[in-house]
């Protein structure tokens, strides 16, 4: 029997061979010249100013709080946090000193709920919000820019799971002041671990340079690390070794980037079959009693797996046996709500969310990756509608 995983490689035979080829020229390894023309080809096809790569999406998201800090701009250090998200979303803000608010999940995007979001503006008045396009679903993006616009918050997206994903025609992840990407194995486009901050502003993206590698300036233009090295009084011989912010190794390598850049020939055809398959499952599950599924009238999702919540964690029980049955691999919709999470219960303690305790309870995910062709998709489809409420 045919098995259905929720997620395949996509480092094929032939990035394997332009890889072996690339290696017989004894190439520099680490973090060297490929690293820079893998950014700025990332930051090309999104339609950024800037990028930064890194060693996976989770260090690209402790980046963007990082830099935050590192501007020292912020009025406060209050941030709101979607209850729907990932670990690796949330912690670096606990991490680094943040004051996390946690508000629910909207029932179409299953993102960040805006009417909530704007309560919270009013009560907290945050000075940072971080969005996550859940599995590949953009935010409602209209609105929570005009919020934006009314409460002067800066705005971090999550777009790990969101590649190629567009609002309005425009690439998730460019939207915020920073952004972050992931391109672990089994992602749309994949670097084996690997992530990549994005951002239109120079200031913040020498930050992010700097932040990346220990906190030193090795990797701005010289004339700024002159300047910095003049205005620490650092000598001509300290200067390399002069350590300005308080910095991390996060670094990616040229091996990674020589197959991010062999990965970039095909990250238009990975993302219109993920979007094609995402679009025969809205098809499918539209309007099935028993379940519901996200929607994004103004986007178009690359997803990188569908979901869909049952009408019972009972139903969702007899759904997860009769998928593993089939053979098809599934899971629950991230880290469901968050605040029940042991990491966040036990500082600030369980939060009530009504549309993320029913995702938490009832939400599963199916596969969907360009090795899965319309038929495929119909199978899955088909064996779990067939399971009634």
């Amino acid at each position: 029997m045919k098995s259905y995983l929720l997620a395949e490689r996509t480092i094929d035979q032939a990035d394997l061979t332009d890889l072996q080829d690339w290696l017989q020229t004894d190439p520099w390894l680490t973090q060297g010249p490929l690293v820079r023309e893998f950014e700025a080809t990332w930051a090309k096809w999104l339609g950024r100013k800037h990028a930064l790569f890194v060693n996976s999406g989770s260090s690209a998201n402790l980046l963007m709080y990082a830099a935050l800090l590192a501007r020292k701009d912020l009025p406060n250090r209050k941030v709101i946090v979607p209850a729907v998200s990932w670990a690796t979303t949330v912690a670096p803000a606990i991490q680094l000193g943040f004051e996390p608010i946690m508000c629910d999940a909207d029932p179409q995007t299953f993102g960040l709920e805006l009417d909530q979001l704007e309560q919270l503006c009013k009560t907290h008045q945050p000075a940072t919000v971080i969005a996550v396009h859940v599995l590949g679903t953009p935010n409602h993006m209209e609105r929570l820019l005009a919020l934006k616009a009314r409460y002067g918050f800066s705005l971090l997206e999550d777009a790990c799971a969101a590649t190629g994903s567009r609002w309005d025609g425009a690439h998730v992840g460019t939207f915020g002041e920073l952004s972050s990407f992931s391109f672990f194995y089994g992602h749309h486009l994949s670097t084996i671990e690997g992530g990549m901050v994005t951002t239109d502003d120079e200031a913040t993206q020498d930050l992010l340079l700097q932040l990346r590698s220990h906190g030193w300036a090795k990797d701005l233009a010289p004339a700024k690390g002159d300047a910095l090295a003049r205005q620490a009084g650092a000598t001509t011989f300290n200067k390399p070794f002069t350590f300005y912010l308080p910095g991390f190794n996060v670094r990616a390598s040229d091996l990674q980037a020589r197959i991010g850049l062999s990965q970039m020939k095909k990250a238009d055809h990975v993302v219109a079959r993920r979007a094609e398959n995402h679009r025969r499952y809205q098809e499918r599950f539209r309007g099935q009693r028993g379940f519901a599924i996200q929607s994004c009238p103004r986007g178009m999702t690359s997803s990188i797996s569908f979901c869909a919540l049952a009408s019972s964690p009972e139903h969702r029980e007899r759904i997860g046996a009769v998928m593993i049955a089939n053979r098809i691999e599934t899971r629950p919709i991230g880290g469901g709500n968050m605040s029940r999470q042991p990491f966040w219960a036990d500082r600030y303690g369980v939060q009530v969310f009504p549309m993320a305790d029913r995702i938490h309870q009832t939400g599963f995910q199916m596969p969907n990756h360009p090795g899965l062709s319309l038929v495929d998709i119909d199978f899955i489809c088909d064996t779990v509608l067939g399971v009634t409420e």
